[in-house]
């Protein structure tokens, strides 16, 4: 018997970044899902690592939007809970982000964080 993948609302995903996810998995000719775990490290203690993934590990939480599906491990979770995962394509670059209301600072890229 399988269990369904625990679904989380502790952590959202934009409209772009369901729509890169998307769009990536298309191009990979399968579904693809976006990993996002928190390290330590970094210029600010923190930092965010985006992985992408064609399989769920046993502690991931699943955010789900619009066909397109990110991951969160238990770990991670306390540090980016009430966060959302966005995509943003700017002239400096495409990335994803996120926007996390518990980091007190972040470093110039916004890869890095304190809480």
């Amino acid at each position: 018997m399988t269990t369904a993948p625990a679904l989380t609302s502790d952590v959202t995903l934009s409209a772009a970044a369901a729509k890169r996810i998307r769009a990536i998995g298309e191009t990979e000719g399968h579904e693809v899902m976006l990993r996002v775990a928190v390290e330590g490290g970094g210029c600010s203690g923190f930092q965010y690592r985006f992985d992408l993934v064609d399989r769920l590990e046993s502690d991931d939480l699943v955010v789900e939007r619009d066909g397109a599906r990110a991951l969160v491990d238990v770990v991670s979770l306390a540090l980016v809970k009430g966060s959302e995962i966005d995509f943003v394509d700017e002239l400096v670059g495409a990335q994803f982000q996120v926007n996390n209301p518990n980091a007190k600072s972040s470093c110039g890229c916004g890869v890095s964080f304190s809480i």
